[in-house]
């Protein structure tokens, strides 16, 4: 999953302040919500009529109906928020546990946090938060989904429905450390309004040293078996979808020029660690 980072304010120690992301409440009623006038492509609601999974209905039958084929994939979609929104405390308390055992006992978690106290920073338990990251899937069929994110103002967001396991949780708090070094380090400017080159060059770096593209990871959960340049490709991949979803980002071929632009420095600059460690 790809990372996303809200709009950097410039608060050079904010990475210690205490997270507060908004807190979802559960139920079976399904919203989305609108993008402004403009934006485009459209988010898509469910209309039980066209998509066959009808919220009001008990979760089995329409379980059910997903494997007999009576429900649309946009329908399998809005289910599985729907069934992320009645599991929302569950979740939470799971994602909790395997935070805290992160933090406690990760070799990769704890170097980056001495790392950041280095350069005047704090992160723990009290601005690393787990809660549920509502998707979004719009009407070009594109499901918009994301396992964290880093804010300088309140710290790590960890998407506690998206995490599959301990190990994946890890990768992901790994991920948006090296953000929070990078923006004490550097200042980074997280919206693009600048220089979009900043935006590509934290991402390469979040995605080569949190272990998220190691060969095992991209094999056995992503299915791809290739040996030659995988790491590579991963990286820069993973590096021009987060570059895509900045708002100053016209499209994918800017995306893509941007991340070339700085991969040479960036992919070979492996601060805070000697090398690539996972």
């Amino acid at each position: 999953m790809t990372s996303q980072t809200p709009a950097d304010t410039s608060n050079a120690t904010a990475a210690a302040a205490q997270p507060q992301p908004t807190s979802s409440t559960g139920g079976a009623q399904d919203t989305t919500t609108q993008p402004a006038a403009g934006a485009l492509p459209r988010i898509l609601k469910n209309d039980p009529a066209r998509t066959g999974f009808d919220p009001q209905t008990a979760w089995w039958v329409n379980y059910f109906k997903i494997l007999t084929g009576s429900v649309t994939a946009e329908g399998a979609f809005h289910y599985r928020e729907w069934r992320y929104r009645a599991h929302e405390a569950r979740d939470c308390a799971r994602c909790e546990r395997w935070r805290d055992w992160c933090l406690a006992h990760s070799p990769t978690v704890a170097f980056l946090r001495r790392r950041i106290a280095d350069l005047g920073g704090e992160l723990d338990a009290r601005n690393v938060a787990c809660r549920r990251c509502p998707a979004r899937l719009t009407e070009d069929g594109a499901g918009h989904r994301q396992s964290g994110g880093f804010s300088p103002d309140h710290g790590v967001l960890v998407c506690a429905n998206e995490i599959r396991d301990r190990r994946h949780l890890e990768d992901t708090l790994a991920h948006e450390m090296v953000h929070a070094w990078d923006h004490l380090r550097w200042k980074v400017n997280w919206a693009g309004d600048k220089d979009l080159r900043h935006a590509a060059c934290t991402e390469i770096r979040a995605s080569m040293l949190s272990g998220e593209c190691r060969w095992t990871r991209e094999a056995f959960t992503r299915g791809n078996w290739t040996l030659t340049q995988q790491f590579q490709d991963c990286v820069r991949k993973r590096a021009v979808q987060s570059v895509m979803a900045r708002p100053r980002c016209k499209d994918d071929v800017q995306a893509v020029k941007v991340v070339n632009q700085v991969w040479d420095s960036c992919f070979s600059d492996t601060r805070p660690f000697d090398e690539v460690y996972r």
